[in-house]
């Protein structure tokens, strides 16, 4: 039999021995007393529970207690993004998790767990705003009002350095100066690179410029001189050091047939990591006319009685040697064409027979690093002997050969591109000076 009538005695200093039950007040959650007081017993109806009221909120008679037991993910600074917890008791809806900054204002986000034991959380915008270092406390409340243990993340600042832009879920730091990068309290993994070096200047009255070194680690591309993709590498929390190697100066002594120079060496040193990509060799020139080796190397230029040159030799995995000048002046008489410089992707072009046009600069190579393809690293166009058309440069930045009495034209910037050569015999002529390089770097954050 229920007791449903309670006299005047009371009955939480006397015995009861029924063996029946207590009536006790039943309704759905929305049939709750509009002014509860503290100790206030009811079922809920909706959820099939005993409930009471602590004073602030209502809560089942018997809860369960909630654990936290790990947060994966991070807290990158300024970057918005998700958390997987993991633990139990989550219950099946409305998990309360609390964000609570040292020293700052707890940030909460209401979930649905995906089970009793996980569920994944937005990070609120005012907890990723907050600075590199900061300690957030992590909690969850389940349904049963109950708060779990507490877990902390601290903030991290994102990689930086160089030009940075995304693609897809890829972060890309696009360096087209010497600076660092530096990452701070992460380890990135699969990290892949693309560092092209400067390009050699055109040869004076002579042969292309050779295109700096190109090397790749990007995947299902390739690196310069017919090479597959080198190994992507990780990188440890440290600063990295990135250099960006400028173009070969090309002589600028009118008529005076001098050597130009080689481009300088792009890098990324740091850690245990170290990658360097030789500079262009630059073109040979009409007193000494041998191309100089490079990451791809420089194009010969015309000597006086013979015309024969040998291309410099490319670097093995950066690029391709310049080309070629067997068809020598052989005395007077018109010039043959000059050879161009070899290109990432390709040898220069072989010089051609007397008063022929000059001859291009080897082809760069393509790559989407940056989620568009580029194609960089072309080597520069040969001189024109006396037919006044100058050698093009090689796809990817190399300079085209300055037609009869014309402007020269530069290796392109940031692309590694070998100079064109001086093609003219006015003395206000002069080669064109090798593009500076560039060094990219891409990862997805852990």
């Amino acid at each position: 039999m229920a007791i449903d009538k309670i006299g005047s005695t009371q009955v939480s200093d006397d015995a009861n021995t029924s063996t029946g039950a207590f009536d006790l007040p039943a309704g759905n959650t929305a049939q709750r007393p509009s002014s509860p007081t503290s100790g206030n017993l009811r079922f809920n109806s909706d959820i099939n529970v005993t409930e009471f009221y602590n004073g602030n909120v209502w809560g089942k008679v018997s809860p369960v207690t909630p654990s936290l037991t790990s947060v994966t993910g991070n807290i990158y600074n300024s970057l918005a993004g998700n958390l997987t917890l993991a633990g139990l008791n989550f219950l099946t809806a409305n998990l309360v998790v609390k964000f609570t900054p040292a020293g700052g204002s707890a940030s909460s986000v209401t979930v649905t767990p995906s089970s009793d034991s996980a569920a994944t959380v937005a990070i609120p915008a005012a907890i990723y705003g907050a600075s590199a270092g900061t300690v957030i406390t992590i909690t969850v409340t389940n349904s049963d009002v109950v708060e779990s243990n507490e877990l902390t993340k601290t903030v991290i600042a994102l990689p930086s350095g160089g030009t940075i832009t995304t693609s897809g879920s890829n972060r890309i730091h696009t360096f087209n100066s010497s600076a660092n990068f530096v990452v701070d309290n992460i380890t990135l993994t699969n990290v892949e690179y693309l560092v092209v070096a400067g390009g050699g200047s055109g040869g004076d009255y002579g042969g292309g410029g050779g295109a700096g070194g190109y090397r790749s680690s990007v995947v299902g591309e390739n690196s310069g001189g017919g090479a597959s993709a080198e190994s992507r590498i990780t990188m440890a929390a440290a600063t990295y050091a990135v250099t960006v190697g400028a173009g070969g100066a090309a002589n600028t002594t009118d008529g005076g047939y001098q050597a130009g120079n080689n481009g300088s060496a792009s890098s990324i040193i740091g850690g245990s990591v170290s990658i360097s990509s030789v500079g262009g060799g630059r073109g040979g020139h009409y007193n000494n006319n041998n191309g100089q080796a490079g990451g791809s190397g420089g194009g010969p230029g015309i000597a006086e009685n013979t015309g024969n040159g040998v291309g410099g030799a490319g670097t093995s995995g950066q690029g391709y040697k310049g080309g070629d000048n067997t068809a020598g002046r052989g005395g007077s008489g018109t010039y043959p064409g000059g050879a161009g410089g070899g290109g990432a992707g390709a040898v220069g072009a072989d010089g051609s027979g007397k008063g022929q046009a000059g001859q291009p600069g080897g082809v760069g190579v393509a790559s989407s690093i940056t989620g568009s393809s580029v194609t960089r690293a072309g080597g520069g166009g040969g001189q024109n002997g006396s037919s006044g058309i100058g050698g093009a440069g090689g796809a990817g930045g190399g300079g085209t050969a300055n037609s009869y009495n014309g402007a020269d034209i530069n290796g392109g910037t940031n692309t590694g591109g070998g100079g064109g050569a001086n093609t003219g015999t006015s003395q206000s002529n002069i080669a064109g000076n090798g593009g500076s390089g560039v060094v990219i770097i891409r990862y997805q954050l852990p």
